[in-house]
């Protein structure tokens, strides 16, 4: 998928939950719901973008993908990386 696709995701999810969490909870909500709902390579993918200066993403989601960096890396079909 194109990096240009997945950010503009990332920053529309971020939108969603910054208007219905607590700022606070906003970037763990993202977060989660990048694990849960985004493909491993869509995720590995904007990792890598963050961590090259992810140009483009909005503050909550650098927030988020920065999470999900710093997230341990589940083995291959665990139920960590499906779930």
């Amino acid at each position: 998928m194109h990096i240009e696709q997945l950010v503009t995701m990332a920053n529309d999810i971020a939108a969603f939950f910054h208007g219905a969490s607590e700022p606070d909870a906003a970037p763990r909500s993202i977060a989660d719901h990048l694990r849960r709902f985004w493909d491993p390579r869509m995720r590995k993918q904007i990792i890598e973008y963050y961590r090259a200066g992810g140009s483009g993403l909005s503050e909550l989601a650098r927030a988020a993908v920065a999470l999900l960096a710093t997230a341990p890396v589940a083995p291959a079909g665990s139920s960590m990386e499906s779930g």
